[in-house]
């Protein structure tokens, strides 16, 4: 009986530990299924076909809670070949699911399907999924939303709802097709014809009668904006007419709340913010999205906009909408405070912990440039390089390359600082030799190794704002300035306290921005500028970092599905 009792209570003992445990608490299996399809679509008075997810412009959103597991099942039913980035997911040991062609993976190729697993280990907020090939992303992306831990409070009042607003931008043209004709002649594609506010740009002038997205809002309620910058080639400042916003959380990372009524958005970057309805029942506001540029380049000046609207028994369809003072598109005041107001949360409950010892430091310029080409415009093509390396794409999938040894894929030989030194950001005399290399070279590093990385823009060819955005990691943004980066006097003005910590940043014109972070997650991740049209001409690069000490520390095999070349 004795024996039969401590039995009884030890099973029980597991039972409780079991269900109390935060695996069964908290953690789920979500499936999903992303069918590829073209669906015809008429915006800006004007019709074409797109390539979509379950037809579907934004794309589905993801919801789920940190720890879970989410398989997302993609079936190609369109001509292209298809992959699938889930940006901002750390893919801690599962790169094969991390999506950018030919680096992680091949492509999904017409016909054919690949399940995408991960889990959310400790991550919770806003980050989103996109093509990551050719330029399919201008209409295949969505949302992801990670709620906390089932009984995990917000660091903040909890909103009284929450609402996605996905950025974006619109081609009345086949954006494939002005790719294809821009690269053949070596320049850059016109720029898109309007942007969206969740798949709507609101009035234009050549379109009066297009639709705007409505946000209806109750009076006296806060609720909380999970905005994503999902244009392919502009940043972008967002704006509701007479209302502050509580910025809360950047690329699924708590920040120290700050108040502002512009929030400046890069290609790639999320951005949540709290907005108090503090008017009155039947009021209409302005919610704008329009371009920052402060370099001269062309670009799209159609400003999007939707309507928050109040709703109550005194709506009034007359009442006019209170119109957004929107700044100038080249305010780089405007946006040089926002960037300078994040901060980390830095809580007990939220810690940041920030490198203080480099292992690795890293110096890399971001350039344009010009390589000869005889049958482009002037016999030159436009180019761009990470210390004057422009990347070229292999035919195999580099992480495969690695894992399975395959030589003649890529090297190990990414220079750590430019070869040749010189004044980055003055002016470039046009005699100056502007061509870059060429190659598929990648930067190895050791399990766990700590990386700082300055980088530094150029006004070679032309400076402007590069938003950067690293595969696989978070970083510390450790500090930013204008001008060269000075080795000796820089380092002594870094934020190691608190600063803001994300996967996608701004390098200003001008000037740099140095990052922190550990190479704690074994595989092959791509860094790259998240301005798809620098992508394509070639700033980008990859580290390969290899595994640690164990399993634990190692990258797990390729799953049987994993698409071939």
């Amino acid at each position: 009986m004795e024996i039969s009792g401590r039995f009884c209570v030890y099973v029980l003992t597991l039972l409780v530990v079991y269900f109390l445990s935060p695996i069964t608490v908290h953690s789920m299996i979500r499936h999903y299924k992303f069918n590829v399809v073209m669906t015809n679509t008429t915006k800006l008075c004007s019709s074409k076909p797109i390539v979509t997810v379950n037809g579907q412009f934004p794309g589905p959103t993801i919801v789920a809670r940190e720890d879970d597991t989410v398989l997302i099942k993609v079936v190609n039913h369109v001509k292209y070949n298809v992959s699938i980035h889930w940006h901002g997911i750390r893919q801690l040991r599962t790169g094969w699911a991390d999506g950018p062609a030919y680096i992680t993976q091949c492509p999904i190729q017409p016909g054919h399907n690949y399940i995408y697993n991960f889990t959310l280990t400790g991550q919770r907020g806003t980050l989103w999924w996109h093509a990551h090939i050719l330029w399919l992303r201008a209409t295949v992306h969505g949302a992801i939303v990670i709620l906390p831990k089932l009984g995990v409070p917000y660091p903040f009042p909890k909103p009284y709802k929450e609402k996605t607003i996905i950025l974006g931008e619109w081609w009345k043209s086949d954006v494939e097709e002005l790719i294809n004709e821009a690269s053949n002649i070596g320049t850059a594609p016109i720029a898109s014809d309007s942007h969206t506010i969740n798949g709507h740009s609101g009035p234009v002038s050549n379109c009066p009668s297009q639709s705007g997205y409505g946000l209806p809002v109750r009076p006296g309620k806060t609720y909380m904006l999970r905005i994503i910058n999902a244009a392919l080639n502009e940043e972008l400042f967002f704006k509701i007419a007479g209302h502050e916003l509580t910025v809360v959380e950047v690329d699924a990372v708590y920040t120290k709340p700050f108040k502002t009524d512009t929030v400046l958005i890069a290609p790639g970057q999320t951005t949540n913010v709290l907005l108090t309805a503090n008017a009155n029942a039947g009021s209409k506001y302005m919610v704008a999205a329009t371009t920052f540029m402060d370099a001269p380049i062309s670009f799209d000046n159609v400003t999007a906009t939707a309507i928050l609207h109040y709703i109550g028994h005194t709506v009034s369809q007359s009442r006019k909408t209170v119109l957004a003072s929107l700044p100038p598109q080249n305010a780089t005041w405007v946006a040089t405070k926002f960037t300078r107001s994040l901060r980390s949360l830095n809580s007990r409950e939220y810690p940041t912990r920030v490198p203080t010892k480099v292992d690795h430091s890293l110096f890399f310029t971001v350039s344009l440039g010009l390589n000869p080409c005889p049958s482009c415009n002037n016999g030159i093509r436009l180019v761009a390089g990470i210390n004057n390396v422009t990347f070229t794409m292999p035919k195999t999938a580099l992480l495969q390359a690695h894992f399975f040894n395959i030589s003649n894929v890529f090297t190990d030989d990414f220079p750590a600082k430019p070869s040749n030194p010189y004044n980055y950001t003055a002016p470039v005399n046009r005699s100056v030799n502007a061509a870059t290399m060429k190659g598929t070279k990648l930067y190895r590093l050791p399990y766990n190794a700590t990386v700082q990385i300055v980088l530094q823009n150029t006004a070679m060819v032309l400076s402007e704002n590069h938003p950067f955005h690293l595969h696989g990691f978070n970083f510390f943004e450790v500090g930013r300035g204008l001008g060269n980066f000075n080795q000796k006097k820089d380092p002594k003005k870094f934020n190691l306290v608190d600063p803001v910590e994300r996967n996608t940043v701004g390098v200003p014109a001008g000037g740099w921005t140095a990052i922190r972070f550990i190479a704690d997650n074994p595989g092959v991740w791509f860094m790259h500028c998240h301005l798809e049209i620098h992508t394509t001409w070639g700033l980008k690069m990859a580290f390969v970092v290899d595994n640690g000490h164990g399993p634990d520390q190692s990258l797990l095999p390729p799953p049987a599905d994993l698409p071939k070349c």
